[in-house]
């Protein structure tokens, strides 16, 4: 059974045929996902727009635990270019797309989670007083960005399996991962180091992965 059916079946079982038929909520679904916007995801968004349906719960845990990645991103990148002078001229438009980026994952894991998505937790850009100077030293913000990049690619990584067989949902995460490791490599060649240390990237477990995130949530 693929990720579609589970998706269509955890539904009432008239509520896909009638979801083909709310041709403004899907147009509307299909606008606020853009490019990544999915048949599954389509579906999921529709039926919680429209019927209040909710995503089967293991989907819910990835999508969330992503969005919850997706945030503190996000969050990072609007303080850091919201700082007068913290990043250089020429590196101001590699952080800015970077940035627009994240807003756009946000968005898009939003928009598949409905009213299921998580809230937008609480940020310590310090890492807990790791980095007291993440908003005013270049070289630790983009030490810190590499390092944030890195965990997200390796989340993504690291969550795939539990998506096998998800068709367009998976292709949908991997769509998202594959322009977080660009990020990564992009930070990278700011920062001087080389794009990749061997031929594979490890995935990271969820544990692993919220161990690295948890010094930036607070809350």
């Amino acid at each position: 059974m693929n990720q579609d059916s589970s998706i269509i079946e955890g539904l009432d079982p008239d509520i896909a045929e009638r979801i083909v038929g709310k041709d403004d909520v899907v147009s509307r679904a299909t606008t606020k996902l853009g490019l990544l916007a999915t048949t599954p995801v389509l579906l999921a968004v529709a039926s919680t727009q429209a019927f209040g349906q909710g995503l089967p719960k293991q989907v819910v845990d990835i999508l969330n635990f992503a969005l919850t990645l997706e945030y503190l991103e996000d969050g990072f990148y609007r303080a850091a270019l919201a700082q007068p002078g913290l990043i250089p001229p020429q590196f101001v438009e590699v952080f800015s797309t970077i940035s627009r980026h994240e807003s756009q994952h946000v968005s898009t894991l939003q928009g598949a989670l409905g009213s299921a998505a998580v809230g937008q937790p609480k940020f310590d850009l310090t890492g807990g007083g790791k980095y007291p100077d993440i908003l005013s030293n270049f070289r630790t913000f983009a030490l810190v960005s590499q390092t944030l990049e890195d965990v997200g690619v390796a989340a993504y990584k690291g969550q795939a399996p539990k998506l096998a067989g998800g068709g367009d949902l998976l292709t949908t995460a991997l769509r998202i991962h594959s322009v977080e490791a660009r990020h990564a490599a992009e930070v990278r060649r700011v920062r001087g180091v080389p794009s990749w240390t061997s031929a594979f990237d490890k995935p990271m477990s969820k544990t692993q992965v919220l161990a690295a995130a948890s010094p930036f949530i607070v809350g």
